[in-house]
């Protein structure tokens, strides 16, 4: 996993409340496990004009001229800002995969569904949780002003905004300290693999006939 310890972005809308997985990466596409190559799918109803379909080239598929990572103003946006109840619906984890693949670091909104936080959280995305007030004023001033961009230091846990303003936000301090470290949750088993390969040792000494067949 991609370490998250300070990053400065461009911010793209996604201006509508209860997003669900499913307007994320739509079902017919969790055939793979995996984790990339969602990223062209991702919001793919809202994105195209057409129906995907897995393995499609989605450079000759008609897109969506209304929709805001369609146009030139959010091309090569990391920051997705939106509104309330983020990621509802199914607890797919390609949802979160699929943020991670289109390049998004971090999305800020009221509030988020536990399980996509969690996911996100597990591969590289930083979910933020600001106030309604303070989202509504960073739609406002992204609306106003094209290139908007935010600094987010995840150490300090501070969002930097254009004009110098700093605001705070939490985060799971065990799930913050993975992201600074880039370590999921294999990662986080891999840091004990000595201590787990010296408990098998031990285990196969005092059990030797549930080893047989096996080699460690």
């Amino acid at each position: 996993m991609k370490p998250f310890t300070q990053h400065d972005g461009l911010v793209a809308p996604m201006d509508r409340a209860n997003v669900d997985t499913d307007l994320m990466i739509p079902k017919q596409f969790l055939k793979s496990i995996k984790r990339s190559g969602f990223g062209p799918n991702l919001f793919d109803e809202l994105r195209y004009l057409d129906e995907g379909e897995p393995d499609t080239d989605n450079s000759q598929r008609p897109l969506n001229p209304e929709f805001a990572l369609n146009s030139a103003r959010y091309t090569g946006a990391s920051i997705l800002l939106a509104r309330e109840n983020f990621g509802c619906g199914s607890s797919r984890e390609h949802a979160a995969w699929a943020m991670e693949d289109y390049g998004f670091r971090a999305v800020i909104a009221p509030s988020f569904a536990d399980i996509f936080c969690s996911n996100a959280l597990k591969n590289g995305l930083l979910p933020i949780v600001l106030s309604a007030a303070q989202v509504e004023a960073l739609f406002a001033a992204l609306y106003a002003e094209e290139g908007f961009r935010l600094s987010i230091d995840l150490q300090a846990c501070i969002i930097t905004l254009p004009n110098g303003e700093q605001w705070p936000f939490e985060v799971d301090a065990f799930r913050r300290d993975c992201l600074l470290s880039g370590l999921d949750d294999i990662g986080i088993t891999l840091e004990r693999s000595e201590a787990i390969r010296t408990f098998e040792r031990r285990h196969q000494q005092r059990f030797p006939w549930l080893f047989e067949d096996i080699v460690l």
